[in-house]
């Protein structure tokens, strides 16, 4: 791709960005306030974060890369249900990943 058509490239999809974000304040807010818009906010919410959190975990260019991210998701998911606070639940997936690889997990 040439330098030229990167930045087109960029311009455009700010643009669309900047557009989304002007509608969004130009909707009327009585079309928001309804329980079947918020129930249908806070589900795409969730289900971008966890879509985010699978392709980062096994993700790997243009493949599925198994290495000691997805164990150290495990042990976040497990602290998780056990209601552990958001902190340590950081802690330990990333002292379960650096552990595996010290340990030569890929």
């Amino acid at each position: 791709m040439s330098d030229a058509a990167l930045w087109a490239t960029v311009v455009a999809a700010s643009l669309v960005c900047l557009g989304l974000k002007l509608a969004g304040h130009l909707i009327p807010e009585h079309w928001l306030a309804s329980d079947r818009v918020s129930r249908t906010a806070a589900l795409v919410t969730a289900s971008l974060l966890a879509a985010l959190v699978a392709v980062q975990t096994v993700g790997d260019g243009q493949g599925v890369a198994i290495d000691a991210r997805l164990p150290a998701l495990g042990v976040a998911a497990v602290a998780l249900a056990l209601r552990a606070p958001f902190l340590l639940v950081v802690v330990l997936a990333a002292a379960t990943a650096a552990g595996l690889r010290v340990l030569g997990f890929p």
